[in-house]
């Protein structure tokens, strides 16, 4: 830990990472260091990389379940909090948390994110994930993405078309096992997004970002969570399964105006909503989300995950994925 300390200023050992996700849950990092600027973010991975030491990337702590074991390397906890406004663009550091950018976007006069409030996490995180409600996502608005490459050891522009956005997914997810993270994300960091709006009416706005954060408030639960478990299935990927789930549940051929069939909504029809195993629960106002109802420990959300994925396989045909990611498993 010396040389580590002496190579990385502000590097602290054996950091709980509980009290840094939105899940709280979650093992002791070995090696835990907040970068506020691009410098100490290259900085620090040259020096994980130079010291053979895994890294994991975080952000706001959203969207991610860290193993009870915690993460044996260093979590580089990212925040570079500088935006700028650029006409109808604007240039927002990766570490910007994603409500905040909402609000100024807003009061500038820029219109397209308004959907957007609530979902927590940082700007960086939404783009990971190509982060979407209400019919809208963040690959509609991402111009242009600033990154590190951790084996090249530069930095780069990538255009929109060079983030390979899907579905809940982008080139900067997890390489190796599509969700489980054992040493680093894909070799690209991002480091600032520009995003471009259109101009707007602040106070209409204002009005929108009322109403969204109603109806969010409506479906989704309080409490601590990751957010969403699990990617909502397509009906082109399942069209037996969903040919026959049809048939069972008339009002699910609704679902064929967005192609996805809700993963809380096949929750809910098994009746799984309340189901608890040691302190995580699955929220009985939305079945897409699990909730650390108390003490909750990893191998309890992984437990109540596995049985909700047999469930909805056995009974419906369905494979679920899921949207959040592993730490340290």
């Amino acid at each position: 830990m010396a040389d580590i300390k002496s190579l990385l200023k502000g590097v602290q050992e054996n950091v709980s990472l509980a009290q840094y996700t939105t899940f709280k849950i979650g093992g002791p990092a070995r090696y835990f260091y907040i970068a506020k600027t691009t410098e100490e973010i290259v900085n620090a991975v040259k020096i994980a990389k130079s010291k053979e030491i895994p890294f994991y990337i975080l952000g706001n702590g959203s969207n991610v379940l860290v193993s009870d074991q915690g993460f044996n390397g260093m979590v580089i906890k990212i925040l570079n909090t500088k935006y700028q406004i650029l006409n109808t663009a604007i240039e927002a550091g990766a570490g910007v948390n994603l409500n905040k950018l909402v609000m100024v976007c807003a009061e500038a006069g820029l219109t397209g994110l308004e959907w957007a409030i609530g979902i927590p996490g940082t700007v960086a995180g939404a783009i990971v994930g190509n982060a979407g409600a209400f019919g809208r996502s963040m690959s509609e608005f991402a111009e242009s993405v600033e990154i590190f490459d951790t084996d090249a050891l530069v930095q780069r522009a990538m255009s929109n078309s060079g983030c390979e956005f899907g579905y809940r997914s982008s080139i900067f997810q997890p390489k190796a096992d599509q969700y489980r993270v054992d040493k680093e994300r894909k070799n690209y960091i991002i480091i600032k997004i520009t995003l471009r709006l259109a101009k707007g009416d602040p106070e209409k706005s204002k009005r929108q970002i009322r109403e969204y954060l109603k109806k969010r408030k409506e479906r989704h639960p309080l409490g601590p969570s990751a957010g969403s478990v699990f990617k909502n299935p397509s009906i082109a990927e399942n069209q037996k399964a969903f040919g026959k789930l049809a048939k069972k549940f008339p009002e699910a051929e609704k679902f064929r105006a967005t192609g996805k069939i809700p993963a809380g909504w096949l929750v809910d029809e098994l009746g799984l909503h309340g189901r608890k195993i040691g302190g995580a629960m699955i929220s009985e106002k939305h079945g897409n989300f699990i909730l650390n109802a108390g003490e909750a420990k990893a191998a309890d959300v992984i437990t109540l995950v596995s049985l909700i994925k047999q469930k909805v396989r056995v009974n419906f045909g369905i494979q679920l994925q899921e949207e959040i990611q592993y730490v340290g498993f």
